[in-house]
């Protein structure tokens, strides 16, 4: 039985249903990072997922006359953080964003689409994010899982070498051929861009930190508008100290 999700500052056009049933499927995983970070027309079967598997798996992920599928990622302090497949009529988009039910409001992380935004995550957020854990939360709780289904939202001009190998072991763990995971990674993060990449500041005034791309919801505090505790509580669930 499907169960439905409310977010009520999310103004969406669907009922919502938690689908963290995919996330057994490989083709779920390999359909989730092609269709947000890569191309989702080349062959599949080199990451051992079947053609036909994979192409359920885009229509289910985009089917308009469907609930939106969500996935959730419980972490530190009652956050949560979901990805949305939001799929209008004439559009398909993924949306990320953190919720707290003590806020009133959303904290935006990105959007893969036609008018997409990010990045909405440095390496070390995604990190924190992935191996967080909470008593009695709903949603993921394999960390691997929990990184790939954030890293769409990644960006970060100081990624270390390490993440490349990191990635390509979630994607291993997640069902994807090992043989394929390394290029795969390679393919997903691309080049280091230490010279014109996302940066990462936290400013005097804030506790979380800010993003220099012009295209990041993150160019303002996330979830501007909270409280100051409510700030460094994000902020630590963000992997972040505040105050050290």
């Amino acid at each position: 039985m499907s169960i439905g999700v409310h977010v009520p500052e999310y103004l969406q056009g669907s009922e919502l249903v938690a689908s963290e049933d995919l996330a057994k499927d490989p083709a779920f995983w390999l359909a989730h990072v092609l269709l947000t970070m890569g191309d989702p027309g080349e062959p599949v079967e080199p990451y051992g997922v079947d053609a036909a598997a994979y192409d359920a798996m885009v229509e289910r992920l985009g089917d308009p006359e469907q609930p939106w599928p969500v996935l959730r990622v419980c972490c530190d302090g009652g956050h949560t953080v979901y990805a949305v497949y939001a799929n209008e009529e004439d559009q398909n988009d993924v949306d990320f964003f953190v919720h707290h039910p003590e806020w009133g409001r959303l904290g935006h992380l990105g959007q893969c689409g036609a008018d997409g935004a990010g990045p909405g995550l440095s390496w070390t957020e995604l990190l924190a994010l992935a191996t967080s854990t909470r008593e009695g939360g709903a949603g993921l709780t394999d960390p691997s899982e929990r990184l790939l289904l954030l890293l769409p939202v990644l960006g970060d001009a100081d990624l270390p070498g390490e993440a490349y190998d990191t990635v390509a072991r979630a994607l291993s763990r997640c069902g994807i051929r090992p043989e394929a995971t390394g290029a795969l990674a390679a393919m997903l993060l691309g080049e280091p861009d230490p010279a014109g990449g996302p940066r990462w500041t936290v400013t005097g005034d804030h506790p979380i930190a800010v993003c220099s791309s012009p295209y990041s919801p993150r160019r303002v505090p996330l979830a501007l508008g909270i409280t100051p505790d409510q700030a460094r509580a994000l902020a630590t669930a963000l992997g972040s100290r505040p105050g050290t």
